[in-house]
This record gives C-alpha cells, sequence and structure tokens, in this order.
C-alpha cells in the first residue's frame, strides 16, 4: 500500500505534517478529511512512485544510521504506548505523529505497512541494519515471542542509553585535552608560518652564522610553510590507506584490536569498557529470555573487537558441547579473574544475568575513573609539551641575538 507525506491544517488554522498510508491519492485526502485536517500539499514516498530513484532512496535509507538518543527516545515511547494496551500498528501511527527525526519517520511509516501485510515487528526491524542492531532484532523477537514486548523495549531503551551515556563521559572527558591540543597546534603553527619567516629575513640579512638550534627551527619552518599541504595529504593518505587495509585484511584489523588492548593507559581503559559492553549486551539478552547461544553470538558482534570477539566465539562453541561459562571464558586470558568468579557465581546460584548486569556497572564504573585520572595527567603533560616547544623558540630566536650582543661589546 502506497505511503504519503502530507502538509495539513487543522480546524484552527494550524499547520500539521505527517505520513499516512492509503489505497489512492484521494483515499489519503479522505483519510485526512476524515481527521478533521484540510490538506495542503501531499504527496506520495513509498516505492511505488519516482520508480528506480524511489527505490535507490529507501535502500539507501536501510543502510543509513540514526543518532542514539533518537533511537533510545524512539524505543522508550514505544514501550510506554504498548505498556498503556495500545496495539502495535496504532502505538507506530502515534510515534510517526510525533516523530521528528525525517528519516526514522519514513522507516516507522515503511515498517508500520510491512507488519499490516503480515511481517513481524523483528522481521521489519531487521531489514534496516544500519538503524536496529542485531542486538535490537533479537530483544524485539524475544518479547514477541514471550508475550512481553514492552518490557522488553523498556530493557533496550535502558541499555542504548547507557552507552549513550557511557560514550558521552568518554568524549566529555576528552574534549577539554583535545581542545587544548588544537589550540596549541593552532598557535605554532601560526608562529612557524608567519612569525619565524620574518626574523629569519632578519638574521639572513646581517649574514652571520646562526646557532645549531636557530638553524632547525628556520628548516621545519620553511619545511612547515612550504609543505604543509602535502603534510596534511600524506596524513589524511595514510589514515585512509589504513583503513583500507584493516578492512580489507581481517588479520590487519585483528592485530589492531590486541594492540588496543596493550596500550599503556589506553589499553586498559579500552578493555574495562568492552568488558562493560559484552556484559551487560549478555546479561540483557539472557534476561529478556534469549537463549544463551544465541546471546553469545549477538554479544560476539556488538564488541567491535577482534581478540574479545574470537574469545566469545570459541566460547560459544565449547557451552555449545557442554561446558561451562565461566571456564571457558576464563581460557582466553581476556577476562580478568573477578568478571570469571562473578559469572561462575551467577551460574550456580540461577542468576547469572543479574551477576552480569553488575559486572557491567563495576567495569564501567572503573573505565570511567581511570579515564578521569588519564585525563587529569593528560592536561599538565600537554602544557608541558607545548612549554618547552615555545621555549625552544624563544630560546632559538633569542640565542643568536645575545650573540651579537656580545659581538657589538
Amino acid at each position: 500500500m502506497p505511503v504519503f507525506e502530507y502538509q495539513a491544517l487543522d480546524e484552527k488554522g494550524r499547520k500539521r505534517k505527517g505520513i499516512l498510508n492509503g489505497e489512492s491519492l484521494a483515499a489519503a485526502k479522505q483519510k485526512l478529511r476524515e481527521e478533521g485536517l484540510y490538506p495542503v500539499e501531499i504527496g506520495e514516498t513509498s516505492e511505488q512512485e519516482g520508480g528506480p530513484q524511489r527505490k535507490r532512496e529507501f535502500a539507501l535509507l536501510r543502510f543509513r544510521s540514526i543518532a542514539g538518543r533518537d533511537l533510545s527516545a524512539m524505543t522508550r515511547e514505544l514501550a510506554t504506548l504498548l505498556g498503556a494496551g495500545l496495539p502495535l500498528v496504532q502505538s507506530l501511527s502515534s510515534l510517526l505523529a510525533q516523530t521528528a527525526n525525517s528519516r526514522l519517520k519514513k522507516i516507522l511509516a515503511e515498517i508500520r505497512e510491512e507488519i499490516n501485510e503480515g511481517e513481524s515487528f523483528a522481521g521489519s526491524l531487521a531489514r534496516y541494519p544500519r538503524v536496529f542492531s542485531p542486538f535490537y532484532v533479537n530483544m524485539v523477537r524475544a518479547g514477541e515471542t514471550s508475550g512481553t514486548l514492552h518490557l522488553v523495549l523498556e530493557r533496550v531503551a535502558d541499555y542504548t542509553e547507557m552507552q549513550q551515556a557511557l560514550r558521552g563521559r568518554v568524549l566529555a572527558s576528552l574534549a577539554y585535552p583535545v581542545f587544548m591540543f588544537l589550540v596549541g597546534a593552532s598557535v605554532l603553527f601560526f608562529l612557524t608560518t608567519f612569525i619565524i619567516p620574518k626574523i629569519a629575513s632578519i638574521f639572513q640579512e646581517m649574514h652571520q652564522d646562526l646557532p645549531l638550534i636557530t638553524q632547525i627551527l628556520i628548516g621545519t619552518s620553511d619545511v612547515v610553510r612550504s609543505w604543509w599541504w602535502g603534510m596534511l595529504i600524506a596524513a589524511a593518505g595514510a589514515f585512509f590507506a589504513l583503513r583500507l587495509a584493516v578492512r580489507k585484511y581481517g588479520r590487519w584489523a585483528f592485530t589492531l584490536d590486541r594492540i588496543k588492548l596493550k596500550i599503556p593507559l589506553t589499553g586498559n581503559i579500552f578493555h574495562k569498557i568492552l568488558l562493560a559492553r559484552f556484559s551487560h549486551t549478555l546479561g540483557t539478552l539472557l534476561g529478556s529470555g534469549v537463549p544463551l547461544l544465541t546471546a553469545l553470538e549477538i554479544a560476539q558482534r556488538v564488541v567491535h573487537n577482534g581478540p574479545m570477539a574470537e574469545a566469545i566465539r570459541k566460547t560459544r562453541e565449547d557451552v555449545s558441547e557442554g561446558k561451562s561459562l565461566a571456564g571457558t571464558l576464563s581460557e582466553s586470558g581476556l577476562f580478568p579473574p573477578f568478571v570469571i568468579q562473578m559469572i561462575s557465581v551467577g551460574e550456580q546460584s540461577g542468576s547469572l544475568e543479574a551477576m552480569l548486569l553488575k559486572v557491567s556497572r563495576s567495569c564501567e564504573e572503573e573505565a570511567s575513573s581511570r579515564l578521569v585520572v588519564l585525563t587529569s595527567l593528560l592536561e599538565p603533560v600537554m602544557i608541558l609539551v607545548m612549554g618547552a616547544l615555545v621555549a625552544f623558540i624563544v630560546v632559538a630566536i633569542l640565542l643568536p641575538i645575545f650573540e651579537m650582543n656580545q659581538l657589538i661589546r
């Protein structure tokens, strides 16, 4: 059934926008009139209209992501509507009326139409892999199967908000050091490309032998001033070449992921974040009724780290053969004894999902505290480095001036 996007006026003359479906354009207009709306502009947005161009648009829509905060808010609102007793299709219609994100609105309209045609909610979500992750789809599938979709969606919203909060804390902690670096780099670039060349021209006019430190400074200034664009192109080229190599050759990505875990200071923080993501994902899935093997497969996809994903894959194989989860995870060496002990207690007591969520909270708090310590150390280190560079420039400029004074005397 075609989907129409409209602009209309209500009885008080206020503008309304939205999406609705109908057998034809006339049927869509009739629907609007029945709702007390007077159509001003209405057009079809389904795949039927626009031919190949419209099909390409919706094909691209399936692979374009949605901001996490929009997805979390939509999930929370949908859980509330379903919890109030509204049917799924009617809940999606209510969401369409209040969703501000145009891409998300079109996706919800397509999902509603597919559900009307007999598709399951999870099956419809799976057609948008960049918007709804395997975790999201399988949680919804478990909720549909158990008849607790609204409760499962609340858990999904909690999980999404937790991930967003953790990401926000990381970005907030790095904001000040990054700002300091950008300001310092801009000042050094200005000194190197504008100030130092003018001073160097004065020294050259005096035909005096310059100290080595001054020669190094002038040479560096000449290189940066002449080839700064080449340096930017080389840096960008190296970055994209590395990304291409990582995508094309899996062993490169695996090696890079392993290096990330072993970098001093930051490696431990990154490891804790991965542990928090794994344990929270697995605990949430198990708590929603997803089988352990399926939950491990989903957790393997969401960790986004080669060694960790490989350890989870091997664990899944061993668990399918009857081995314990804690025992197989301990063999990888990537899960600390604390995590293994908590999981072991959860397996023995039958409260594995609760223990996993406790592990997640503990790892998240530890990662946050270590990140705060790291950023507090970065600030004085960056100040010292910038001070040393400025001191080098000052000494390189003043040293030949002092030598000239000595010659005059």
